[in-house]
This record gives C-alpha cells, sequence and structure tokens, in this order.
C-alpha cells in the first residue's frame, strides 16, 4: 500500500524559481503596501491599483519555471498517495506535475464574480485582467485570491486531508500565517513524522510529533528528503 503523503508549501518552495514574497525587500511586493493590494477594502477603493498589481504578478509568474523542490513533489507520484496543500497562488506545483494541488490562498490566473465566488474563470490567454471585465452574472471580476481579511474557503478540506496522512512534508513556510500553519496540528495522531524544509527557523514549539528540520531552500532540500523517502518506501 502506498503511503500518504501531504506536502504543505509556502513562499519558500517558489523563491528559488525567482516568485518574490511580500517579505521580500525587492520585487513586486516592494513598491506596494499589502492593505492597498491585498485587502477587500483596496479592491472596493483602489480597484485600478490592485487590478495592476494582480496583472503584474501574472506577467511576472509567466516567465517562471518549476524547480527542483516542485519536481522532486511531483516525482513522488511514482510511488506514493501524494497531495500538495499550498499557500501559494502561482501554478508550479500543477507545471510540475503535481495532480493533487488545494490552493488556500487562492490561484493568481483564475478570476471571479465579486458577487458568486463559485464563478471562477480561467484566464487562459495572456496575463491581462480588464478593469470592467465582468462575471456571466453581470458581477464584475476579481482576481481569485483570498485577501487579507477574508475567510480561507478550503481551509475544512485541507484539515481533513492533513488528518489521513501518513507523512506530512512542509516546505518553504515561516508557520505564522494563520489559519495555514495550523495544519500541522490536524495529523491524526503524535507517531505520523513531520519533515520540515526550511533554511530559516520556523515556530516549530507546538509541534509534538516526530520533526525532521532540513534547513536547506526547498530546491535543495526536498530533493534530498525524496530521494531518502523514495529508499525508504519504493522497495
Amino acid at each position: 500500500m502506498k503511503p500518504r503523503i501531504v506536502v504543505f508549501t509556502g513562499a519558500g518552495v517558489s523563491a528559488d524559481s525567482g516568485i518574490s514574497t511580500f517579505r521580500d525587500s525587492d520585487g513586486l511586493w516592494a513598491n506596494y503596501r499589502i492593505e492597498d493590494v491585498c485587502t477587500p477594502e483596496a479592491l472596493r477603493h483602489n480597484r485600478a491599483t490592485v487590478i495592476e498589481f494582480y496583472n503584474m504578478r501574472r506577467r511576472e509568474s509567466l516567465t517562471k519555471k518549476p524547480n527542483a523542490g516542485h519536481l522532486a513533489i511531483a516525482s513522488m507520484e511514482e510511488w506514493a498517495d501524494v497531495t500538495v496543500i499550498t499557500q501559494n497562488v502561482d501554478n508550479l506545483h500543477e507545471q510540475a506535475g503535481s495532480q493533487r494541488v488545494v490552493h488556500l490562498h487562492g490561484e493568481l490566473m483564475k478570476l471571479r464574480s465579486e458577487r458568486n465566488p463559485e464563478l471562477i474563470y480561467d484566464i487562459n490567454d495572456g496575463w491581462e485582467q480588464s478593469l470592467d471585465a465582468r462575471a456571466e452574472d453581470g458581477a464584475l471580476l476579481r482576481p481569485h485570491i483570498v485577501f487579507f481579511g477574508e475567510s480561507v474557503p478550503m481551509f475544512d478540506t485541507a484539515c481533513k486531508i492533513v488528518s489521513a496522512a501518513d507523512i506530512l512534508i512542509v516546505v518553504g513556510t515561516s508557520l505564522a500565517v494563520y489559519p495555514a500553519a495550523s495544519l500541522v496540528f490536524y495529523v491524526r495522531d503524535r507517531q505520523v513524522p513531520i519533515y520540515l524544509v526550511d533554511p530559516g527557523e520556523p515556530d516549530t514549539a507546538m509541534i509534538r510529533n516526530p520533526l525532521t528540520h532540513i534547513k536547506e531552500r526547498g530546491a535543495v532540500g526536498v530533493p534530498q528528503l525524496v530521494e531518502m523517502l523514495r529508499n525508504e518506501f519504493a522497495k
């Protein structure tokens, strides 16, 4: 029976592909405050700025490719039952070949109705959302992004997935953004091992499961971990 592996990823897994985060001192986020581009209030009062910002993020993302970390995660599907839960809004996991990806914070290459969150549309041609684009219900379209202050609709689904895991791998997250960071507490018992790949010092004080911390960037540490697990399980 294949092991059930859940991989929980944050911005660090995409950093080696050149995608900047709002914690970086350079890149797209450096010239914007979160309050101006990533809140419901910003969308209401500064719609043009928000739409422009996410257009720029899409244009940037189209120049990026999966790195060795993304590819290693996808490769585990050869011998394990793998689900990726990601805080990232890029589609690099999908590009790498991962078949089951749950996006907690939305997807950059999708838009949705401002009125009906179930009306979601792929951006299949280019990167640009026009300012007055509308959904079929007549409402203006908005980025399919979970803004700060909004609920995380896929969180309950993610909790159920984590609760069924035989192994939890956490990659490139500070474990500081909630509710996503609390996923580590949903493993079904204290015997489930947790592997953390991050060069920093995420807050792990509350984790009581067996914990292995690989202090490497995702593109380096994930392939190392996957090779170790493959040798253990793919016999």
